[in-house]
């Protein structure tokens, strides 16, 4: 079982952990660490075992925040999920109808009449107009 040493506050302690896992014990002392320097700042030099305390207290109470914003994460997601799956489980809309005009085939005999008629016209118009 391998032996590191940590520092927390500006001192030196000596811990042992499992093989491999001396990467976690470096950040988890990183944190208490940062907490000691915190309480240092604001209020000097304490006991160690104080200073251990206080800035463990600190993790303790910003784990608490976080593990809140985690559950109130969850319940949301919960709730979205659910949402998702009654949206999922309601039956499909009914298919839009559309409706195309269909043009009645004596309008387009009509029409084709009408321009054959306008054509002669024109025709007409042009040959007088150049005689």
């Amino acid at each position: 079982m391998p032996e590191v040493e940590i520092r927390i506050g500006g001192r030196a302690f000596e811990v042992s952990c499992q093989e491999g896992e001396e990467h976690f014990l470096f950040s988890a002392a990183k944190l208490l660490d940062v907490e000691a320097a915190v309480l240092t700042e604001q209020i000097g030099r304490l006991p160690e075992a104080r200073m251990l305390l206080m800035a463990g207290l600190m993790l303790a109470d910003r784990t608490a925040g976080l593990d809140d914003r985690v559950k109130e994460a969850n319940a949301q997601i919960a709730a979205l999920k659910a949402e998702v799956e009654q949206l999922k489980s309601r039956p499909a809309p009914a298919p839009e109808r559309v409706e195309v005009p269909v043009i009645p085939p004596q309008v387009t005999e009509s029409l084709a009449e009408l321009a054959a008629r306008a054509e002669a016209l024109a025709q007409s118009a042009e040959e007088k107009a150049s005689a």
